[in-house]
């Protein structure tokens, strides 16, 4: 599925809107029992939370701030390059 794109009025540029399920998710429980959410394509994309609902939800909510962000900056967010590997 393509981005949408729309045109911004104040620079007349063209900025992509791309959502959460455009990247990969990682996910993961640590040692301790807590839940780990993460899009690896964007730093400091991640949740830490008690639950693995909570961590998705909490991740749901840091995407849309840093991508509030970078549009706020003029800029697309990076492409997600990520490889999922799974061993046999």
């Amino acid at each position: 599925m393509s981005p949408a794109r729309r045109t911004s009025r104040s620079t007349h540029a063209t900025i992509q809107t791309v959502r959460l399920d455009d990247y990969k998710i990682v996910l993961y429980r640590q040692d301790k029992g807590s839940w780990v959410a993460e899009v690896p394509a964007i730093p400091g994309c991640y949740a830490l939370m008690d639950t693995r609902a909570a961590a998705l939800a909490e991740l749901a909510g840091v995407f849309d701030m840093i991508a509030a962000e970078y549009r706020g900056k003029g800029i697309p967010l990076p492409a997600d390059t990520t490889e999922v590997i799974t061993n046999a």
